[in-house]
């Protein structure tokens, strides 16, 4: 019996390197993303050891992206020694499993930044509405 794509052939070499990270799938203009399990090779089209989890980053209707892992999995792998990619390794730090990473902090930081600069320039835009509307009268 073979199994699907996404769940992933199990085998793979005893003493090679492994590593979590992100599969592409999904269409054009959607992505969807695939957290698995597969040996740390150059070549982008090795066959998959084992799907950990799936993130969604499009928002849906209630403004979330979705995110589901299986940790006891990542946790055997991670203690097997498993490298973990940045991206992936951002997703776990939000969700509690790692340390969160500086990536998030400064993304953070970034987007109130960004915030504060957009509230100035309403601020401003609103005082010179009133202005012209109080000179206007």
């Amino acid at each position: 019996m073979s199994l699907a794509a996404a769940s992933g052939t199990g085998r793979f070499w005893a003493r090679s390197a492994k590593t979590i990270r992100f599969v592409r799938q999904g269409c054009t203009n959607r992505p969807f993303f695939h957290i698995v399990v597969m040996e740390r090779r150059k070549d982008q089209y090795q066959p998959v050891i084992e799907q950990v989890g799936t993130y969604d980053p499009i928002p849906n209707e209630h403004n979330e992206q979705l995110v589901s892992f299986n940790y006891e999995r990542i946790r055997h792998w991670i203690g097997s020694g498993a490298h973990i990619s940045k991206p992936v390794a951002e997703l776990l730090g939000i969700a509690g499993l790692l340390p969160v990473h500086p990536r998030t902090y400064m993304t953070a930081w970034r987007n109130r930044q960004m915030a504060e600069k957009l509230a100035q320039i309403n601020a401003v835009k609103n005082s010179d509405n009133v202005d012209s509307t109080t000179s206007n009268s």
